[in-house]
């Protein structure tokens, strides 16, 4: 066989294509699945702050408005499957105190560390914190205590 057989011959050059491009489809594929976790996280905290924010909004003391709340929070993620490493739950009671006939309203902040680290891309940060807040309107004409 003569140098230009071998220069021309293709044999093995499928092998050598699958060995460069396999690695970079793997990082495309993790890639999606890291932006896939960090949006339906995202979207469940917000769900989670809107919720949590409505439910406070519809009790009658600041005290069991932010109880109502951050329980609610806690069921919404549950509800999602969103395992956070750390929640933080924030109720605004301030809107309590106002007096019957004034306009007031609560607001739900929602915090959730989101692990990324079992992805396991390069380059990719060990985990990505989202904070949504969410603001109820408190109905002016009912009884605060």
């Amino acid at each position: 066989m003569t140098i230009a057989q071998r220069l021309k011959d293709d044999r093995g050059a499928l092998s050598l294509e699958a060995v460069i491009l396999f690695p970079v489809l793997i990082m495309v594929l993790l890639l999606v699945v890291a932006f896939g976790r960090i949006g339906s996280a995202d979207n469940a905290v917000d769900t989670a702050a809107r919720n949590a924010a409505r439910a406070a909004s519809l009790e009658r003391t600041g005290g069991s408005a932010s109880t109502a709340g951050s329980q609610v929070a806690h069921s919404i993620l549950g509800q999602q499957g969103l395992q956070c490493t750390s929640t933080s739950v924030s109720i605004s009671t301030g809107g309590f105190s106002a007096a019957i006939g004034e306009p007031a309203s609560t607001t739900a902040t929602v915090t959730c560390t989101v692990r990324l680290s079992d992805i396991g891309l390069p380059g990719l940060p060990g985990s990505k914190t989202l904070t949504s807040s969410f603001t109820s309107s408190i109905d002016s004409y009912r009884q605060r205590s």
